[in-house]
């Protein structure tokens, strides 16, 4: 068994940094943890939120700390530090060794998308709130076992929202493009990444409207 973790990202069109963040951690009771942050607005103001909520996030997860009370402290600490008035969504993918489970943390309107042997393509979308600024905001948390044939993937909001800006009248589907990819034979977590990116890109007319971050586990 293979687990492969990827990811793609690209900043928005004409801006020079990325307001999405993403760190990768180890576990220190075994596995590896992803946490992306997409800071509120673009450019260099969004990463210095997205660059507080990664670093509090990993940190925590660093020191042991579970994926849900990770999230919960990275919201407080925005929320304090920016008295409530900034938002940013935040994911976390983890492959927990422990447990042999895949971790999905969302504080993020925008669904993950999942595959498994076992219920096929379905999309993680309950109700989610983003960080920083409702007082009790809770991370929505779902565990999948790791078996052969697993895929989770995760993106910021530009990516579904690509499209709606160009004139085209329409959005483009994460979901549908995921299920269309999987079932031509696509698998590795780094092509699936990279599909979705240059899919959207292309809805955008390679000129992307948002800053866009793809990340993906698959498990081989």
């Amino acid at each position: 068994m293979e687990v492969q973790f990827a990811v793609s990202k690209v900043s928005k069109w004409a801006s020079r940094e990325s307001g999405d963040t993403l760190e990768m951690i180890e576990r220190p009771q075994g596995g590896l943890s992803m946490v992306l942050v997409d800071g509120q607005s673009s450019g260099r103001s969004a990463k210095a939120i997205s660059n507080v909520v990664a670093r509090k996030a990993v940190q925590l997860l660093g020191e042991g700390v579970r994926d849900g009370a990770a999230a919960r402290a990275a919201h407080d600490y925005l929320f304090t530090y920016r008295n409530g008035k900034v938002s940013a969504t935040l994911n976390i993918l983890s492959v927990d060794t422990r447990s042999r489970t895949i971790v999905v943390s969302r504080n993020n309107e925008s669904p993950v998308l999942v595959l498994t042997a076992a219920e096929g393509f379905y999309q993680l979308d309950d109700e989610s709130r983003a960080v920083g600024v409702h007082r009790n905001t809770k991370p929505v948390i779902t565990e999948i076992p790791i078996e052969v044939g697993t895929i989770v993937v995760a993106f910021t909001d530009g990516l579904r929202h690509a499209g709606s800006l160009s004139g085209k009248g329409r959005s483009y589907d994460p979901f549908t493009a995921f299920q269309a990819m999987v079932e031509s034979g696509l698998r590795e977590a780094g092509p699936i990444c990279d599909r979705l990116l240059a899919e959207a890109m292309a809805m955008d007319d390679g000129r992307p409207r948002d800053d866009i971050s793809v990340i993906a586990i698959s498990v081989l």
